[in-house]
């Protein structure tokens, strides 16, 4: 069929310009192929073959450096080519801390401001990767969908893991497959152990107390928004909430990962806590302060300002007899959320998790695992006013 190329707009002409990039470098790799010397099975079930010792890594999300740091401790980004900017974007505080302790980190090219969704194909094929790392999302845009399909036609290694969605499902085994990549299985396996035990420490002992839930408003990202109430449900930070025995009030009207409350909905279920996230720094005056450069003293002044003048929040009794928490929202996104499951099941069961200590785990995890010391506040419960 014969057609003129000048017609094709937009979304076409950027399809078949992909698609000639995609043939220009199918032939090239022709002449000179690499070596798959194993394969690994991603998240998603698929066999994929990857070079023995990849070299050229290309990440679909920067924030998975949670992970990749504390598997590659020494030098985290010995093998990163290319990575989107989230990290810099939503986690400004480790993004300084990593740049401090590994200058090199900054010279790491750009893939784009934000994590898998708008990540340019043109430049990572340009990049030759021996692998390129993409994580799940909760739901995927049509430029995601076309990433994945360019670079399975020009033969690119896609390992996909979760670290955001399905996290009960599938951290252990996302942690385990970045090993493999990695060729740093027994530290994965490490880690998995530890995170294992506590995850099961708290699930033994809310078997074992049968105990009716406690409702909880879980409230993500508080003070980035005016309205009232995004929050989690079915993965994401829900997943913990449910894990570590708390009912979601969410849970009745929301079928999906994510999706928003109404005033109304939270003063009428007078949810009996109240948990709310943020990852806000230093600067951020608008969102909830959180995070390694935070002392806890701002914590509680962030947690109360953003919560006096919140409608739908002012009316709930958990926020005036101590039932109000905050954490971390980047625990979303790292294996690091065992300590603020262990939290949350302490906030929610104070007596029955008495002796645990979420600090205490977390500064585990920094100690054995990561090449930067703990600081700061990941997670706290707001005084009594």
């Amino acid at each position: 069929m014969n057609f003129n190329p000048r017609i094709l707009t937009g979304a076409r002409r950027t399809i078949a310009r992909f698609h000639l990039i995609v043939v220009a470098l199918a032939l090239l790799s022709a002449f000179s192929p690499t070596a798959f010397a194993r394969t690994v099975t991603d998240i998603d079930g698929n066999q994929v073959a990857i070079p023995d010792h990849p070299q050229r890594i290309v990440l679909g999300e920067s924030r998975m450096l949670y992970t990749l740091a504390m598997l590659e401790p020494n030098d985290p980004f010995q093998h990163i080519v290319a990575w989107p900017l989230d990290l810099k974007k939503y986690d400004r505080q480790t993004w300084d801390i990593f740049a401090q302790r590994f200058p090199k980190m900054l010279n790491i090219p750009a893939l784009g401001q934000n994590s898998a969704t708008g990540l340019s194909p043109e430049k990572i094929l340009a990049l030759k990767p021996d692998v390129v790392i993409l994580p799940s999302l909760a739901r995927y845009d049509d430029a995601t969908l076309q990433l994945n399909h360019i670079l399975k036609a020009a033969h690119i290694p896609v390992v996909k893991i979760d670290l955001r969605v399905h996290l009960l499902k599938n951290t252990t085994r996302s942690v385990q497959i970045l090993g493999e990549v990695l060729n740093q299985n027994a530290r994965a396996q490490a880690f998995t152990r530890f995170y294992d035990a506590h995850m099961q420490r708290i699930q033994q002992r809310l078997a074992s107390s049968k105990r009716p839930k406690p409702t909880v408003l879980l409230q993500l990202h508080l003070g980035r928004r005016n309205e009232c109430c995004v929050t989690a449900v079915q993965g994401s930070l829900g997943e913990l909430l449910a894990f570590a025995g708390g009912e979601n009030i969410g849970g009745k009207t929301i079928n999906g990962v994510f999706g928003r409350l109404s005033e109304e909905t939270v003063i009428a279920s007078q949810p009996e806590f109240y948990i709310a996230t943020g990852a806000g720094g230093l600067q951020d005056q608008d969102d909830l302060k959180l995070g390694p450069t935070i002392p806890p003293e701002m914590v509680q002044n962030s947690l109360t300002a953003l919560t006096a003048k919140q409608n739908g929040l002012r009316e709930l009794k958990a926020l005036h007899n101590g039932h109000t928490a905050a954490v971390w929202q980047n625990f979303y996104l790292s294996p690091w959320h065992v300590a603020a499951t262990e939290f949350i099941a302490k906030t929610l069961y104070p007596d029955l998790f008495a002796d645990v200590d979420p600090q205490q785990t977390l500064q585990q995890i920094f100690h054995d695992y990561l090449p930067i010391p703990y600081s700061g506040t990941f997670f706290a419960q707001l005084a009594t006013r």
